[in-house]
């Protein structure tokens, strides 16, 4: 005797957010945490939203749904057309904005440098700027801290991209760079980038014109090292690398190509570990046990201590863990736009649909993370967390390239000030997150004294 399975069920309608589609635009552009809070507490952990200029979205924030979405077959998905929002600072040729087989052999090309021995071999670099960097600030005189870590990984990822960062083009670079990021410090700016409208050209004078003056002299300087690169001996960094890198047909990347590798480069491995540094900074100071267990830690490390074996430092690794838990330095992943249906957490989705992991209310889940909003290293010496439960750097296919490098940034930068310059918080106020374009840094940048 056959039996049929039986129908599956309708599913009811996704939980919709009950705001004008204007209302939740500027919501999530000026103050997208309680907005993403409030929306979980009234709709619950899968709920669909809107904004102008995007398809409708799902924001997840349940382990299981995130690994529904992370282990789904990549193919399946659309993950560049919800993502071109970076597309005027890094271009549209790097790795971010391109997908499925184009990706694939990209991201292949472009991995070895950040991983095994030759990412190891950048950690004297990054050391020495980390001290360098710190000895010029003043002494018991007010400094902030973001300014100066923006100036430590921004040399670093000069140094490790191209081999130099000291001279004339790369000054002119680094000041650039700076420049067309402030671009996107207020709510203002950053509009600019979720609001395709406010794209124009007004002048030179006007924010979208300064933006693109900006971003045409640093493509300029971009393709001057290339094309200058291209007829000189090979060397270690990152842009040699990426030079001789061949594809499955022995084609190297073109000019275009490389530039936007090198925007990407650029970008997130400069602006993103910046932040997560001056946060690392505040909640040191802001929490004087843990800058108590931390110094104890660091104690044990002598000049001739192998930087592989600092970034293996357990309380180290998890103050880094916990700091880009409680303030991610971006709320979501890499969207993914259905190109069929899928069925996610009971709700049956239409192709179409933009699924959006959020990782902040991931992060901030009282079930994974008692007192969410409470900075405590220990979370991660005390059990390790599944990567749909903690994924900082995305997931799947899509996580960040330089996670690891990132990784080991943050914790030699961290142990070489520690170690060098006592530091201390200017006020005892709380730091809240601001956006800057469409990372999160600390609001008024951490103002700290150095007092050596």
């Amino acid at each position: 005797m056959t039996t049929t399975a039986p129908a599956p069920t309708p599913s009811a309608p996704i939980p919709r957010v009950q705001v004008p589609t204007w209302l939740q635009t500027i919501r999530a552009i000026v103050n997208p945490i309680p907005y993403l809070e409030n929306a979980q507490a009234d709709y619950g952990d899968i709920f669909e939203g809107r904004s102008f200029g995007f398809p409708p979205f799902v924001i997840l924030s349940y382990p299981d749904a995130i690994e529904q979405v992370f282990t789904t077959d990549p193919n399946l998905f659309d993950s560049v057309s919800g993502n071109r929002i970076i597309s005027p600072i890094t271009g549209d040729q790097g790795l971010l904005l391109l997908d499925g087989e184009a990706h694939k052999k990209r991201r292949k090309l472009v991995m070895p440098p950040f991983h095994g021995e030759r990412m190891r071999a950048y950690g004297e670099s990054m050391c020495a700027i980390a001290t360098q960097v710190s000895q010029e600030w003043p002494q018991n005189q007010p400094f902030v801290m973001l300014s100066a870590t923006q100036e430590i990984t921004l040399r670093i990822i000069l140094r490790t991209i191209f081999g130099i960062d000291n001279n004339e083009r790369f000054q002119q670079l680094r000041q650039l760079l700076d420049e067309m990021l402030h671009t996107f410090d207020t709510s203002l700016g950053s509009s600019h980038l979720f609001l395709t409208g406010l794209q124009k050209d007004l002048g030179p004078w006007s924010l979208w014109g300064k933006f693109l003056r900006r971003r045409q002299a640093i493509n300029a300087l971009l393709l001057a090292e290339i094309q200058e690169r291209r007829q000189q001996p090979l060397g270690q960094d990152i842009l040699s690398l990426l030079l001789a890198a061949r594809d499955e047909q022995g084609e190297p990347m073109s000019d275009t190509e490389l530039r936007d590798e090198l925007m990407t480069l650029l970008f997130a491995g400069h602006e993103t570990t910046a932040s997560a540094l001056a946060w690392a900074f505040y909640w040191i100071h802001k929490v004087p046990e843990v800058r108590t267990k931390l110094l104890a830690e660091l104690s044990a490390i002598t000049p001739d201590t192998d930087p592989s074996e600092i970034a293996k430092m357990p309380y180290l690794s998890a103050v880094c863990s916990e700091t880009l838990r409680i303030y991610p330095l971006v709320l979501f992943t890499f969207s993914r736009t259905l190109k069929q249906p899928l069925r996610v957490m009971g709700y049956d989705l239409p192709a179409g649909v933009m699924l959006t992991p959020c990782i902040y209310l991931v992060h901030h889940r009282e079930d994974l993370y008692p007192n969410p909003d409470t900075f405590r290293p220990e979370r991660f010496l005390e059990r390790q967390f599944s990567p749909y439960e903690y994924f900082p750097f995305g997931g799947s296919n899509r996580r960040c390239l330089g996670y690891a490098f990132a990784l080991f940034e943050m914790k030699l930068v961290l142990a070489t000030i520690l170690k060098q310059a006592p530091l201390q918080l200017v006020s005892s106020k709380s730091i809240q997150p601001v956006r800057r374009g469409i990372t999160f840094t600390p609001a008024g940048g951490v103002p700290m004294l150095a007092t050596r």
